[in-house]
């Protein structure tokens, strides 16, 4: 009976003793990454490609949830008071930010807006369009200042980091040479669902006309702007009318259906969907492509 419980005991204690030195270690290996949050999903792709498997990354905004609407939970200020860095969009996008450095969080907050010169709205002079991302040649500015942010903070893999920024760079060089060749010869006029697309607009020579003039897509349209847009469907010719994967497409039905077109899909891809940034900015393309050209 010695023996046999000699046998066993043994190699318990082994597996007790391995057990409690190796979780430490793993532990340790894993804080040596950079922990960082990413406010959305494209900020969230951009920090995986610039970081890959020397950064863990996390996404901040759920799965499905609109990024305009979204405010954090207790839960979600404990997780970024762990972080070293919360990438944010910046020009009011995340409007909880203001509030973070409140809760006791001694990290980072880095803003991929640096160096880009935005719109601002109209009626005020602080507030602006935050839409960079559905610029590709912003996108890349917005890339390679979260590649300077994690050279910063982990100078010892500084090559690493941007060596990643150049090469989705590049890929986005291709999707900007890809969109500007494509819709050259096109048409210019279009009617998004709200307004999203002015950076875009601009950079390829475009002109936006909205069915909701906010930059927040839950604004309401009034029978006077459906009027308005169907108008000016009419007097461009334009008959095909834009919507979003997260909101109700009746309006746009609505306005289609008095021109005589039909509906398809511009996202501003602000809710997590299937696809890259590259995929689906080529999918908006593709949908514009058909509209214009």
């Amino acid at each position: 009976m010695a023996i046999i419980a000699i046998a066993i005991i043994i190699p318990l204690s082994s597996l007790v003793v391995y057990g409690t030195d190796s979780k430490p270690q793993l532990s340790n290996t894993n804080n040596s990454k950079l922990q960082v949050i990413s406010s959305f999903n494209p900020l969230y792709e951009f920090s995986q490609n610039v970081g890959q498997e020397k950064v863990d990354v996390t996404l901040l905004i759920p799965v499905g949830v609109e990024p305009h609407d979204w405010e954090p939970t207790v839960k979600d200020v404990q997780r970024m008071q762990n972080a070293d860095l919360i990438i944010i969009n910046g020009i009011g996008f995340e409007n909880w930010v203001d509030n973070l450095e409140d809760t006791g969080y001694s990290g980072e907050i880095i803003d991929t807006s640096n160096g880009i010169l935005i719109k601002t709205d109209e009626i005020s002079s602080v507030s602006g369009d935050p839409h960079i991302w559905l610029n590709p040649v912003y996108a890349k500015i917005q890339v390679q200042n979260i590649a300077n942010a994690f050279s910063n903070s982990d100078p010892a893999n500084e090559q690493y980091y941007q060596s990643n920024a150049a090469k989705y760079i590049e890929e986005l060089d291709l999707l900007d040479s890809k969109i500007r060749n494509e819709l050259s010869d096109c048409n210019n006029n279009f009617i998004s669902f709200h307004d999203a697309f002015s950076y875009f607009a601009d950079e390829y020579n475009l002109n936006q006309h909205t069915i909701i003039s906010s930059n927040d897509p839950h604004g309401e349209a009034t029978a006077k702007t459906l009027e308005n847009i169907i108008s000016t469907a009419k007097n461009l010719n334009i008959n095909i009318i834009f919507a979003e994967e997260s909101v109700d497409t009746r309006t746009s039905t609505i306005i289609a259906n008095e021109i005589g077109g039909k509906v398809l899909v511009l996202s501003p891809l602000e809710v997590v969907t299937d696809g890259t940034y590259i995929s689906r900015m080529t999918e908006n393309l593709e949908n514009l492509k058909e509209a214009l050209c």
